[in-house]
């Protein structure tokens, strides 16, 4: 049995253990709010960008001339996957979630006989990637260092796949997130970013009707698939972050209240052992004077 001391000891340092995971689970709490506001007003705008995108993309149906960002190079031989996680941990399964979805379609592709490159937006996943991966890691960009994020991050790294792109390092860009759908719900996403995932067209007078651009449909596509991809990363690493923070706090929640049952476990303990020790020097007293 441990010694009143150790008890005493190790009571002391899950009660400041208890305290730090409160804090943090109270700093989540208060950044969320603003980090899922900010997830979800980004959210009509890329949806509206895919719409653009497939109504302009109508011209171009069956055309061997139609841009490569939009209908691919013709090959499927390398994949580029792009996982965003985050540079912190502490947050439950939230990296880890992403990162198996990424692993997991990186092993499909593979036993397909393809290629497959990885850029890593986050340090967990790189850490998570590169212990099966690291040969095929081509980058990895952290965000550590970034108190709030902004769309000139997400350009950066959507430039950083387009040159890639452009000097023929890939064929298929992949791009995997947490969508955020709740505080207890992070749901582990992935969206293809080359050649444009194009959604299908909804049958409503406004998505169905045919538009007349000027300038062509040609030069209009020039500048917004290569903003689209810039788009869509954005979205993707404020959806992560908004996930981040729900994943956190309640990670955090779970941490306080465990702390709590293994104070109560250890102050019963603790109390028992102290009884029995006074008991025990009760009794050696007793006999001690009834000997004299």
């Amino acid at each position: 049995m441990p010694s009143l001391k150790s008890l005493r000891t190790r009571i002391a340092s899950v009660k400041a253990t208890q305290k730090i995971t409160k804090a943090m689970q109270m700093v989540a709490v208060a950044k969320l709010r603003r980090a899922q506001q900010i997830a979800e007003a980004s959210r009509p705008y890329a949806d509206r960008m895919s719409h653009v995108l497939a109504n302009l993309a109508r011209a171009f149906e069956g055309q061997v001339d139609a841009p490569k960002l939009l209908a691919g190079t013709g090959r499927d031989a390398v994949h580029l996957l792009v996982v965003c996680t985050s540079d912190r941990g502490l947050c439950g399964g939230f990296n880890s979630s992403i990162s198996r979805l990424a692993r997991d379609h990186a092993y499909r592709l593979l036993e397909q006989g393809k290629e497959v490159k990885f850029l890593c937006v986050g340090r967990k996943g790189h850490d998570a990637l590169k212990r099966t991966f690291g040969d095929l890691i081509v980058e990895v960009v952290e965000l550590r260092t970034v108190r709030q994020i902004g769309f000139e991050h997400a350009d950066a790294i959507g430039k950083k796949v387009l040159d890639l792109f452009e000097t023929g390092g890939f064929d298929v860009a992949t791009l995997f997130y947490a969508h955020f759908k709740s505080v207890i719900n992070q749901i582990p996403t992935q969206h293809r970013l080359i050649p444009a995932d194009v959604p299908a067209t909804h049958a409503t007078v406004a998505d169905s009707a045919i538009y007349e651009c000027e300038p062509g449909e040609t030069e209009i596509l020039e500048d917004l698939l290569p903003r689209n991809i810039s788009v869509q990363i954005y979205r993707a690493l404020l959806e992560n972050v908004a996930s981040f923070f729900g994943s956190q706090m309640s990670a955090m929640d779970s941490a306080t209240r465990n702390a709590g049952d293994m104070i109560k476990k250890l102050t019963t303990t603790y109390n028992r052992s102290r009884q029995a020790q006074i008991t025990k020097e009760l009794i050696e007293i007793i006999s001690g004077a009834e000997a004299l």
